[in-house]
């Protein structure tokens, strides 16, 4: 090797040991990651954890309902034209999921409703003082004001509305054992 001219390094880039050149650039590593972690894996994370909840609440909801109408359907039917058996069945019974007290003081806006065949096949609202004795064709069961607060409060975001479930099921028995006219509770 020749001996380095005035102004130049002692050795070339290809010559010179083992991290000499890379001293400069220590830290770099940790302060790229701690950037990308930052601003795109913690982010990425919350979200996934944000729509599984969501995921989770929509499939809760969707059986939930099926239920409240499964037992619209089977269980005594009310002359009175007043649903609190079903509402009182329902909150009673909510499935184990986030913001179950939603559900539990109906503050989700549980709504139930009984509806008669008309001769054209479609449904019309059910009037129980139209005739006695008479049950409703269909019921249906809707959660109508429920509003998704988990991940919204801790971030200050605004609440995430869920759109209304319902489902519509024929009646079964009104909720009469045999024609006896026992009602089954």
């Amino acid at each position: 090797m020749r001996p380095p001219l005035v102004g130049q390094t002692p050795w070339s880039a290809a010559d010179a040991p083992v991290g000499l050149f890379r001293r400069r650039e220590s830290g770099q590593a940790v302060t790229e990651f701690a950037l990308l972690y930052a601003g795109v894996m913690l982010p990425l994370t919350f979200m996934v954890v944000f729509v599984a909840q969501m995921l989770w609440i929509w499939h809760s909801v969707v059986d939930f309902t099926r239920d409240g109408a499964r037992y619209a359907a089977t269980h005594c039917w009310q002359s009175d034209g007043s649903t609190g058996n079903v509402l009182q069945y329902m909150q009673s019974h909510v499935p184990a999921m986030i913001d179950m007290d939603q559900f539990q003081t109906n503050a989700a806006g549980i709504q139930v409703q009984y509806f008669a065949e008309q001769p054209d096949g479609s449904l019309a609202a059910f009037d129980s003082g139209a005739c006695s004795g008479c049950l409703p064709d269909a019921v249906s069961v809707g959660i109508a004001a429920y509003q998704y607060k988990r991940f919204s409060s801790f971030f200050r975001l605004p609440n995430v509305s869920i759109p209304p479930f319902t489902t519509t099921v024929p009646m079964e028995s009104g909720g009469l054992q045999d024609a006896s006219g026992t009602c089954v509770p």
